[in-house]
């Protein structure tokens, strides 16, 4: 990956982050959780869509069909495991 490439995909994964957490809202705590998730996904899905030789939706150097899945993924399972209640017992 070039350097313009990992820049454009920071802000495409924040991008991603940022619009679950104008959705559904949250204060700092959740923002900072969603952008997280989504920029680890985001990479990770790139990553292993390259270690595979997997090309789906590659602009430049990005794998950018698995870079966003795996953003998808990573927020709705973040988004999902955050709203878990923890009881002390």
């Amino acid at each position: 990956m070039t350097f313009p490439a990992i820049i454009f995909s920071f802000f495409l994964a924040a991008l991603f982050g940022s619009f679950l957490h104008l959705w559904r809202g949250g204060r700092l705590f959740r923002l900072v959780l969603y952008l997280s998730l989504s920029w680890i996904g985001f990479f990770g899905g790139h990553f292993l869509a390259q270690s595979l030789s997997i090309r789906f939706i590659v602009v430049g150097t990005i794998n950018l069909g698995f870079g966003i899945l795996g953003s998808l993924l990573f927020l709705a399972l973040g988004y999902w495991l955050s709203l878990l209640d923890i009881q002390d017992t």
